[in-house]
């Protein structure tokens, strides 16, 4: 185990029941889901064709459930993070989900963010992996799009 591996610990597992930290707003459009579609080849007519999706209870095209999880990778870049702070990274990957729900569908152009709470924090020699609690709302609705538990695992020297 490294110095900078136990120092990381320590200081991430006191954000250990913090209230979550938010992040900035992001429009889901319609090529998108487009791209999305072509590069899973996933042409559901509810996500690429607005006449036909108008139809459905959903009013219109929605974003993959997919995609909305996939871009909690960028949607986690405008969350602080304290990562930034830390001595000795080497690199950070992601270790994997303990749980996702898709609670609501993203309709296109819909402005969506994500929100991140720490709720464990394991040393595992010279690494660190922290596992938050993550939310994507959709702006003006009462239910959230997903929620996920993300784990990331930080290296260090």
């Amino acid at each position: 185990m490294s110095e900078n591996a136990q120092a990381a610990y320590d200081a991430l597992s006191g954000l250990i029941g913090n209230e979550p930290v938010v992040g900035e707003w992001f429009q889901m459009t319609q090529e998108r889901v487009n791209e999305f579609a072509d590069a899973t080849l996933d042409h559901q007519f509810i996500h690429i064709d607005p006449e036909k999706a108008a139809q459905t209870p959903f009013g219109g095209t929605i974003a993959h459930g997919f995609l909305t999880l996939s871009m909690l990778v960028h949607l986690s870049t405008s969350i602080p993070s304290d990562l930034e702070k830390l001595e000795g990274v080497l690199m950070g990957v992601n270790y994997g989900m303990n749980k996702v729900r898709f609670v609501n569908p993203v309709p296109v152009d819909a402005r969506i963010r994500a929100t991140a709470s720490t709720v464990n924090v394991e040393l595992k020699g010279n690494a660190v992996d922290q596992t938050r609690a993550m939310t994507v709302e959709i702006e003006g609705a009462d239910k959230p799009a997903l929620v996920a538990e993300w784990i990331g695992r930080t290296v260090f020297a």
